[in-house]
């Protein structure tokens, strides 16, 4: 049998060159594979430890804003245009509503809200304002059946656990009113259920949820606290907010909050300052006349009530009362008053 050669029969090794190029594009990979697993280790801890809102807490100041619409609308040189600059740069929560914000385009509205936020180095702040027979067929009536509710509320919980959200410190304001009016408008009941799946369905990481706390010149304390206690959802949320769309003094919402929070065991709050500058609201609700915008976000805060913040957008209406439009509607008249002790 005749046999190869030596030489022939031996394995050709490859260029040194080959194998230093090699070398470097595993380096390269393992690099890649190691920064991205520290990414996710590092972005996982920060959700694991996020925590929840406080004083100097900053929200988002949304472009979606019907301030910020006013601002790009009216006339340089107005003080139209001046009270709406300013109502537009202030961080002021942004209200989802099935009108604005329908079934297939509340997600994206939610994502592009959560990028601003990440811009801005702020929190995403929402109320969420849609649920079957709002406002109890008052100035804000309307909203979605329960099955369109359900797959609205989904969306938006969907879009707030993302990814382009997961990094965002969220918070909630969930259906101003929907309590404090169940009694009056006798869907007790049906209040628990519709605020205890919605919760579910939104609750998610870095994301504080806070029910509807009423105010401190509407239900009593021990009433309200029975209210949310009934919703059943004290393991799934932050708390409640108090004096959404009023104008009570922030320091009688403070000693409400903690007389809630004692009646639920230790619950926390955020209150809403956004319109309370005049401390001069008594029982008038809608659209009451000489007041002004409050202590900006972030300013107080104590071991119950987490912050304050401006969620109801100074400068729109609270119903067709006392000159105003329909509600939500942005009211130019409204925002040069509020904004008189700071716009010249």
């Amino acid at each position: 049998m005749t046999t190869a050669p030596a030489a022939s029969r031996r394995r050709r090794s490859l260029p040194r060159w080959v194998w230093i190029s090699i070398v470097a594009a595993a380096l390269v990979i393992i690099l890649a594979v190691i920064a991205a697993i520290g990414w996710t280790v590092t972005t996982g801890l920060s959700l694991l430890n996020a925590e929840p809102p406080g004083v100097g807490t900053t929200i988002v100041a949304p472009a979606e804003s019907k301030a910020s619409l006013a601002a790009e609308s009216a006339s340089e040189g107005t003080e139209e245009f001046a009270a709406a600059a300013y109502l537009a740069a202030a961080p002021t929560a942004y209200w989802l509503t099935p009108e604005l914000d329908p079934i297939g385009d509340v997600g994206a509205r939610v994502l592009n809200l959560a990028n601003e936020a990440r811009d801005q180095d702020a929190a995403l702040a929402v109320v969420i304002y849609g649920l079957p027979e709002r406002d109890c067929g008052q100035y804000s009536a309307g909203g979605l059946d329960d099955a369109d509710y359900d797959t609205w509320t989904t969306e938006i919980g969907s879009a707030l656990s993302s990814a382009g959200a997961a990094d965002i410190q969220k918070i909630i304001i969930l259906e101003p009113d929907s309590l404090a009016l169940a009694p009056q408008c006798d869907n007790v009941n049906a209040r628990m259920t519709q605020l205890h799946d919605a919760v579910d369905r939104l609750a998610g990481t870095n994301t504080w949820i806070y029910l509807d706390g009423g105010h401190s010149n509407w239900l009593p304390a021990s009433e309200m606290a029975s209210l949310i206690q009934q919703v059943d959802v004290s393991d799934a949320i932050r708390g409640f907010a108090t004096n959404v769309s009023n104008y009570q003094p922030t320091y009688a919402e403070f000693e409400y909050a903690h007389q809630i929070s004692d009646a639920l065991g230790g619950s926390h709050a955020i209150v809403d300052t956004s319109r309370n500058g005049a401390d001069q609201a008594e029982s008038d609700w809608c659209n009451p006349s000489g007041q002004l915008i409050g202590a900006a976000g972030g300013a107080y805060g104590d071991d119950v009530v987490d912050t304050n913040l401006w969620v109801k957008p100074p400068g729109e209406s609270d119903g067709e009362c006392n000159g105003g439009p329909v509600a939500g509607a942005w009211w130019p008249e409204s925002a040069v008053e509020l904004t008189t002790n700071v716009v010249q």
